[in-house]
């Protein structure tokens, strides 16, 4: 009984070991290892850990249990023989490589298949992976491809003023190889001709000044000592007729 719920006890922290490695991986893969030797296991181990990969043999019922209902059901069509699963902890394309190219040095290493994304992956699919250039090559091949527009329209955008003096030029000369005069621009000598009268000019329109007005004040005085001398002419009338009585 007690050796009962100990297995019993080791199936469900399998299963739960397996829901928890898939829910981590970004990918998992299916691998049939029959005939490979203990050595030749330890060797395929360390070759996915360098690259993003954790291999790990299951039973086959436990993997079907982890999965049963859950979207990585679909790898249950790889589970068949003795099979191990690679969960992919980085680049996909690079542990699908490491696979390869073990299972090209030992065909007892026979990948059957993966899930990566909620999708199905073949084996040949997987091969196609494996051809891939590595993560940083293909962003370092995007930044290129990016690149290279931005900098042929900064090109254009540069070359747009210069072209367009070169275009403008151009229909001068032929306007005026055609015989058309065209009016020249008006440079500094027509606007200093145009330009409003100076100070020299003002002055000698300005009104008159302090010295215009002194000369022209004796005319203003000139009635008042007419008056006076009428008046007193008057005066001098009217003494002699009171003498004469």
């Amino acid at each position: 009984m007690a050796t009962q719920n100990a297995q019993m006890t080791h199936k469900v922290e399998v299963v739960a070991e397996v829901k928890t490695r898939m829910a981590a991986a970004s990918a998992s893969i299916v691998s049939e290892y029959r005939g490979l030797t203990v050595a030749e296991m330890a060797d395929l181990r360390n070759a996915l850990a360098a690259v993003g990969g954790d291999y790990k043999i299951f039973k086959n019922t436990l993997v079907r249990r982890a999965i049963d209902g859950g979207e990585y059901q679909p790898l249950a069509e790889y589970l068949s023989g003795p099979s191990a699963l690679t969960f992919v902890l980085g680049d996909i394309s690079a542990v699908a490589k490491a696979l390869r190219d073990f299972a090209r040095g030992n065909p007892h290493l026979v990948i059957k298949g993966g899930l990566a994304d909620g999708s199905l992956l073949s084996s040949a699919e997987l091969a196609a992976l494996a051809d891939l250039p590595p993560r940083e090559v293909l962003l370092a091949r995007l930044a290129g491809a990016l690149a290279a527009p931005l900098q042929q329209m900064a090109g254009l955008l540069q070359a747009m003023p210069r072209n367009m003096a070169y275009g403008i030029s151009a229909l001068i000369e032929q306007r005026q190889a055609a015989g058309e005069t065209l009016p020249a621009p008006a440079g500094p000598e027509a606007a200093a001709e145009e330009a409003p009268a100076g100070p020299e000019a003002v002055g000698e329109e300005a009104p008159a000044g302090p010295e215009a007005a002194a000369e022209e004040a004796p005319a203003a005085e000139e009635p008042v000592e007419a008056a006076a001398e009428a008046e007193g002419d008057a005066g001098a009338a009217a003494s002699a007729e009171e003498a004469s009585e």
